[in-house]
């Protein structure tokens, strides 16, 4: 019987598996077969991929920022052109350029840090009902009378995903959800690769952050009239990312406004612990209704 869920597992390890095709080059694959606008958080992640090959495996990556410059072709591959800025004694820099027909679509810097013990804290994962009480992505989407575009099916067909129900926050919209890798990254393997792990979560970070900066307004990203796109990504790594495990993303929006909005998010294991911070503004526009 087929694992389709393994399967899509697979496939996502392979489109974020960059190769190499001279010194500082890469291509990253296509991820569909038609013309299609690419999905922000694939560029981005197939970038630190990208940004990873040839640093020093004792240092992994604690910070990327990135910026979109125009919308690429998910039927198309990517090149990424490294250039290795800095190696000192604790931390090496990466500039990358993804490019598609001759034209940069993004710019990221990504740094690394070799492990170093230090001072130490965090602030605590917020109360939320467990991911085993929340419902499936398409279950919620479908009470709320919303269907996922079909785009998107394939995108996160790699990952579980499980909002929670909303939650009083005052004035500031916020949203939380579950998620984790469908299957297992590597089955039957022992130890997990640090840097495919973070690979991942920069990829699953992209989905639904900016559309937080809808809520006050009763619109999501699914809303009649409602267009956006990622402006710039940043992200921070404070610990290895357990993508096998449940995950929780909170995201708040603190400013939307000039058709901008921004948005922060955290990442956090099952066990309370904050794996990584994010941060994105993206362009909001809405076509008024007649």
């Amino acid at each position: 019987m087929t694992d389709a869920p393994q399967i899509a597992v697979d496939g996502l390890r392979d489109l974020l598996t960059v190769e190499e095709i001279d010194t500082g080059i890469f291509r990253g694959a296509a991820s569909a077969e038609q013309p299609g606008r690419v999905y922000g958080g694939q560029v981005v992640a197939q970038a630190l991929a990208a940004a990873a090959r040839g640093v020093d495996p004792d240092r992994q990556a604690h910070s990327l920022h990135a910026y979109f410059l125009r919308a690429g072709d998910a039927g198309r591959p990517i090149i990424y052109r490294v250039l290795p800025d800095f190696d000192g004694g604790s931390f090496s820099n990466r500039r990358v350029v993804a490019m598609q027909g001759g034209k940069p679509i993004l710019n990221l810097a990504a740094s690394f840090h070799r492990h170093e013990d230090g001072l130490s804290h965090a602030v605590p994962m917020p109360q939320v009902l467990a991911p085993e009480q929340c419902p499936h992505f398409q279950e919620a989407l479908a009470a709320a009378g919303q269907k996922l575009p079909a785009f998107l099916i394939d995108r996160l067909a790699p990952f579980d995903i499980r909002p929670c129900p909303p939650v009083p926050a005052g004035d500031l919209p916020q949203r939380h959800q579950w998620f984790r890798l469908a299957r297992s990254l590597n089955p039957g393997q022992s130890g997990a690769d640090p840097v495919m792990q973070r690979v991942i979560l920069a990829y699953a970070s992209d989905f639904a952050l900016i559309s937080t900066a809808l809520m006050p307004q009763g619109l999501g990203f699914f809303s009649p009239g409602v267009s956006g796109a990622s402006l710039d990504h940043a992200m921070w790594f404070h610990q290895d990312p357990p993508i096998d495990d449940w995950l929780l993303y909170t995201m708040d929006s603190p400013w939307s406004g000039h058709a901008r909005g921004f948005a922060r998010g955290a990442i956090y294991s099952r066990s309370g612990e904050l794996v990584a911070s994010v941060a994105q503004e993206g362009l909001l526009r809405v076509k008024p209704q007649d």
